[in-house]
């Protein structure tokens, strides 16, 4: 079996096998359900092949047999150029073909290519039951957090303005990482953002931002609004779990949206927010693994300790 670099020669075949795997599109799933996997996992980076796009093709007698996709920036996978991670967008093999036999050279392949471009880790999103799970645990991907994607046709807010909400300012970037720590465990943020400079690359701009400012930040939101009435609006959040909070920074960002479907993806640890937002009409369409894979140990910064002087 050959590995290579995929061509625009390669694209109708590499189409036609993402369409033969296309389970989470199923029509036995609801419409959001597979609204968001066409969001989620889409081929629309193949046209143009940019140089943040890596693709890669399994070939076997001459033929297409399997295809991996990943890219290091774009908004729909919370990344950015320049950032050293690559999110693996699509792993695909043919029908008549064993997984076994072609997903693992796929995986080594892109391995190896990312590491010669300075990337440092892998990063994918699986359902908890997808069946590639497994694949990818045996090439030595790890779970490290989980995301539940949250779904409502009309959200229910309240119309509570929280106090000391304002729109974000680019001078707030230092405080929002110090709520970013706040809210996520450490073993989250070493893989996603150990540093501020990889926060910035890892945090998500677009979209209308908000803040709770009371002395110090202690709520941040974000609301993309759909120009497509069959599309929802994304609503993100960063909360700290306080006291009610949660439930009016879901109420300001719910009004902000304005009418139609709304979903947020959000993590095991928000879940004060999860809830807010379960008490605001939304529910949960699907649970996914954030799987990691290491491409190079990291040694960890040295502290600056105190030097003692003598006179």
């Amino acid at each position: 079996m050959r590995i290579r670099s995929a061509n625009l020669l390669d694209l109708g075949r590499i189409e036609d096998i993402h369409r033969e795997s296309g389970t989470p599109l199923s029509a036995t799933l609801p419409p959001s359900v597979r609204l968001w996997s066409l969001v989620s996992h889409t081929l629309s980076a193949l046209l143009p092949l940019s140089q943040e796009t890596l693709l890669y093709v399994a070939e076997e007698g001459g033929k297409v047999v399997g295809f991996v996709q990943a890219s290091s920036s774009g908004s729909a996978i919370n990344l950015r150029a320049g950032t050293k991670a690559l999110q693996v967008l699509n792993l695909s093999v043919a029908e008549g073909h064993d997984p076994h036999d072609v997903l693992p050279p796929l995986i080594d392949h892109l391995a190896n290519k990312a590491l010669q471009r300075g990337v440092v880790r892998l990063l994918v999103r699986v359902p908890l039951d997808d069946p590639l799970a497994p694949t990818f645990r045996l090439q030595g991907f790890r779970q490290y957090a989980t995301e539940q994607v949250l779904f409502s046709e009309a959200p229910d807010g309240r119309g509570v303005v929280p106090a000391g909400i304002r729109q974000a300012r680019s001078r707030d970037d230092r405080m929002l990482y110090h709520l970013y720590r706040k809210v996520t465990p450490q073993g989250v943020s070493m893989v996603e953002a150990p540093t501020y400079r990889d926060w910035r690359m890892h945090h998500q701009g677009g979209g209308q931002q908000f803040v709770v400012d009371r002395v110090e930040i202690v709520g941040w939101s974000a609301v993309d609004r759909s120009s497509e009435p069959s599309r929802p609006h994304t609503l993100r959040f960063m909360v700290l779990p306080e006291q009610g909070l949660a439930g009016d920074v879901a109420d300001h960002a719910i009004a902000q949206a304005g009418p139609g479907p709304a979903w947020s993806s959000l993590r095991h640890y928000d879940s004060h927010v999860i809830e807010a937002l379960r008490g605001r009409g939304f529910t949960s369409l699907l649970t996914q693994a954030l799987l990691v894979k290491e491409l190079a140990l990291r040694e960890p910064v040295a502290e600056k300790g105190l030097v003692p002087s003598y006179g």
